[in-house]
């Protein structure tokens, strides 16, 4: 994959998880990379691991000023954006009588309000480049429905609903909008919160409770955040100047309803 060795880009959720691994591939091609997050402490690390030219900035994605901000910081830094990649999430895990209005909102908003105004944001410097790229993280969730985990799948849901809008509206502009569909990653800060809860509804290790995962998919492993990375790349690539409005299935083939043989014994 080649990818324009003067890349401006700006990455949410990217001081750890599925950002920060793209944003080490962004850098290793060239880029310049914005990282925007709410935890301090792990932007500092992540700006030491990949070098002081990295813009760390300090961000809610739920607020409006401090997104443009973000965004407009990005811009005059490295005299423009072409490159958005969207990765800020968090999921809670309730049944439904549990779930309580603060929990839809916090969950909604990070994951789909806060990818809106991030893109509402970015979209005149991408539309300037001539060259833009757009990729959000959705998941296996924005695909079909998972019991205790309501919220998350509405919001990503909704996210390939927004990735598929802005393709079209942002076509005419040289933009390309696409997402990929991961299904869940035990290495991720998400994903071992999710590991964490299954250990305790269970009497499962966490290395039992990760096979049985990686058995649900035909390929038989679990998701890495490489893998993740390894679907962004490509479409921020040249290569990939004609995809706009897809979402993609990182997933190991668990989309195709595969039951591993054996598995109901």
């Amino acid at each position: 994959m080649t990818i324009a060795p003067d890349r401006k880009a700006l990455v949410t959720g990217g001081a750890s998880g599925f950002g920060l691994e793209i944003a080490r591939r962004l850098r290793a091609g060239g880029a310049s990379v914005a990282l925007v997050d709410l935890a301090e402490d792990r932007l500092a690390r992540a700006k030491q691991e990949l070098g002081t030219t990295t813009l760390t900035v300090v961000t809610d994605v739920r607020d409006p000023a401090a997104v443009r901000s973000a965004v407009e910081a990005s811009a005059s830094t490295f005299g423009g954006l072409d490159t958005l990649v969207i990765s800020a999430g968090v999921i809670h895990i309730k049944p439904l009588e549990e779930v309580s209005e603060s929990d839809w909102d916090l969950t909604l908003d990070v994951n789909l309000k806060g990818a809106f105004l991030v893109a509402q944001a970015a979209a005149p410097h991408l539309v300037a480049s001539r060259r833009g790229r757009v990729v959000a993280i959705s998941s296996d969730a924005g695909r079909r429905g998972f019991a205790w985990i309501l919220a998350y799948v509405s919001s990503k849901f909704g996210l390939i609903g927004l990735v598929e809008s802005l393709a079209v509206e942002l076509a005419p502009e040289q933009v390309t909008v696409n997402c990929v569909c991961p299904v869940g990653c035990p290495s991720t800060g998400m994903g071992q919160e999710v590991l964490d809860w299954k250990v305790r509804r269970s009497n499962a290790t966490p290395e039992q409770i990760m096979s049985v995962a990686a058995n649900t998919n035909p390929l038989g492993r679990n998701a890495t955040e490489a893998d993740v990375a390894d679907a962004v790349m490509f479409f921020v690539s040249d290569e990939a100047s004609f995809l706009t409005g897809v979402a993609l299935d990182v997933d190991g083939g668990a989309h195709l309803g595969w039951v591993f043989p054996g598995a109901g014994d």
